[in-house]
């Protein structure tokens, strides 16, 4: 296994930095406007979603696979790679009833009671930056194994980050009056996920083996997977004013399908 300061993980930490910086990219780009475009937002979650879901399942899970397979052999390989998506299902469907993941209107934000605004946006911001640290590992572990898979993780999360970073600062802006503590509010949220993938490295480097990298790659793939059903296509289907979730989606694994072709 790589040391933390090696060039390979370096330049997984900086895709996975990266991808969680696009909060604050969603936070300047709100704080310019004096009104979203729901239907721009729709299709990019809805993008996000259909990236996320077909890396997850076309390269993340089988990598698990075979992975797995090399140590267990092929069937229980593919067994114990099931048993480990599911598990990543679990852990969310944990961390959602731990720290409830909430994504406010923005347009209704404006007419709340201060206080009540300022509450929320300290549960939206602390919310989403706990949901953001398994995508910082699903990021940096990808891009670890294979830097085309990385990268492509890392445009779909993105995507996703953008309007959460909508998420976290339109509260915040409205409950402090500034525009820094809102754009700070969504860096501290981006942050997360770097801060997880350092965290996870850390943990799992000593033990890092083959059926070690199979598991982490099983639960990832679920983890993921979840989170663009549970989170990012219901979420673009509120901001649709039509089809746009399923061409979003479609486009969405379009682009990373060519992309992993190209990059391959």
């Amino acid at each position: 296994m790589s040391g933390l300061f090696s060039p390979d993980v370096l330049v997984a930490l900086g895709v996975s930095a990266s991808a969680g910086l696009a909060t604050v990219l969603g936070s300047l780009f709100v704080l310019r406007m004096d009104r979203t475009n729901s239907h721009h937002l729709a299709i990019a979650l809805a993008f996000a979603g259909g990236a996320m879901v077909y890396v997850s399942l076309v390269e993340i899970f089988p990598k698990s696979a075979a992975a797995l397979g090399e140590v267990h052999g092929a069937k229980a390989g593919y067994a114990w790679t099931t048993l480990a998506f599911f598990c990543g299902i679990g852990l969310l469907v944990l961390l959602d009833r731990l720290v409830p993941n909430p994504h406010p209107d923005v347009a209704a934000t404006s007419g709340r009671d201060k206080a009540a605004v300022a509450r929320m946006s300290l549960l939206t911001t602390a919310a989403i930056t706990a949901h953001n640290l398994p995508e910082g590992l699903a990021t940096f572990f990808a891009t670890l194994d294979d830097p085309a898979v990385g990268a492509s993780l890392a445009i779909a999360i993105a995507l996703h980050n953008v309007p959460e970073g909508v998420s976290v600062a339109v509260p915040v802006y409205f409950a402090t009056g500034s525009r820094w503590k809102a754009v700070l509010a969504s860096l501290v949220s981006g942050l997360a996920e770097p801060l997880g993938a350092i965290l996870s490295y850390i943990v799992l480097a000593p033990f890092m083996s083959p059926a070690t990298l199979g598991v982490v790659f099983g639960i990832l793939s679920g983890t993921m997977v979840f989170l663009a059903l549970e989170e990012l296509l219901p979420a673009a289907k509120r901001y649709a004013q039509g089809r746009e979730t399923a061409y979003g989606m479609v486009a969405g694994m379009a682009v990373v399908a060519l992309s992993l072709v190209l990059l391959r």
